[in-house]
């Protein structure tokens, strides 16, 4: 079993798949890098360090990355996506695992180097998003629920595959993250029904989203090093914040989420459901990107006339007393818009 382990975690078997899926490096045994360079310019400690990355060409059959969104069907199944990342960030940065080193492995993200692997946060996201989708929603439409459970096994393992793929984690990296979501949610599936219950009908509920997701984010473990981890987990919990409250805001004051569900058959596909599925997501999108881009602005110059340093000073933006309440702010105000503001204005603009 250690041999096992030992080989799952090393790099090889992360080269070999690169290597099956058409990818090799540019020129085997070129010069390789002093150090790997994380983030912003960041270098990690030496003792973490492999060998730099040389650079790649791909040949033919790529697999394409795969990319994940918040799709939880309930505001207890957003709790759970919140839950298992916080935990997978935090995870990395005790445990310490470095990445895949390269080479052999070809790695085709730069932005990521400045974090640790164990276990893959996109496994955990992948698994619990799939998932919990199909248990919110195999009682509220008629389809199979094998089906659904063979759509989240092949979309989680899709991920997987392609963190592996891009040369981001190790094989046992990917096959932790996707146990360890599993069991949480298995673990907390129970409780759904009595924490969205609770959620959308407690009058603290705006506060406990607010106050508990900043104390987890300010008390992040920290590194001797900048690393995105807590930036990425402020976001995270931020989104998560704003869409709670969003859910418990339409609950209150739009429509009562907690009405007896009615089991719908699932529509057939034509050309007038895809147009008004693509204007929704067309009138999401934007939405969402002016909210960002109007929210992110305000905060950082009432923050940066505060603290009393320049929007374009990249460390000072780092700092945690700046980091942290911004990008709360930012991503929470998306979640609020995404669960309030773009449903009423998808039912004005009569796109339902």
């Amino acid at each position: 079993m250690a041999c096992l382990l030992r080989s799952l975690l090393g790099s090889q078997p992360v080269a070999r798949f690169q290597r099956c899926c058409g990818l090799f490096p540019a020129s085997e045994g070129g010069a390789q890098q002093a150090g790997a360079v994380g983030s912003d310019n960041h270098p990690l400690p030496a003792r973490d360090v492999c060998n730099g990355c040389s650079p790649a060409k791909q040949r033919v059959r790529p697999l394409a990355d795969c990319t994940t969104c918040n799709g939880s069907a309930s505001a207890s199944a957003s709790n759970g996506w919140e839950m298992v990342m916080y935990i997978g960030q935090v995870s990395k940065d005790l445990l310490k695992w470095p990445r895949p080193c390269s080479p052999p492995v070809v790695k085709l993200e730069k932005r990521t180097n400045a974090e640790y692997g164990m276990p893959s946060t996109h496994a955990m996201a992948a698994t619990v998003i799939s998932f919990t989708f199909v248990a919110a929603t195999v009682n509220k439409y008629k389809y199979p629920l094998e089906l659904g459970l063979m759509g989240a096994f092949l979309f989680s393992t899709l991920v997987c595959l392609s963190r592996i793929y891009t040369g981001m984690h190790t094989v046992l990296d990917v096959i932790a993250g996707s146990l360890i979501s599993a069991i949480l949610t298995a673990l907390t599936y129970p409780t759904w029904d009595f924490v969205d219950h609770l959620i959308l009908t407690s009058p603290l509920c705006p506060v406990f989203c607010i106050v508990v997701p900043l104390f987890l984010c300010y008390k992040y473990p920290k590194l001797d090093y900048y690393s995105p981890t807590r930036a990425d987990t402020t976001t995270i919990l931020g989104a998560g914040a704003g869409a709670i409250i969003g859910s418990w805001i339409n609950n209150h004051y739009v429509s009562n989420a907690l009405a007896e569900a009615i089991t719908h058959d699932v529509p057939s596909i034509t050309s007038e459901m895809l147009l008004i599925v693509l204007g929704k997501f067309l009138v999401g999108i934007v939405v969402l990107v002016i909210t960002r881009q109007i929210i992110k602005n305000i905060a950082l110059k009432l923050l940066c006339s505060w603290y009393r340093v320049s929007t374009d000073d990249v460390e000072a933006m780092q700092q945690i007393e700046i980091e942290v309440p911004y990008k709360f702010i930012t991503y929470s105000s998306i979640g609020l818009s995404a669960t309030v503001l773009v449903p009423l204005l998808h039912k004005f603009l009569e796109l339902n």
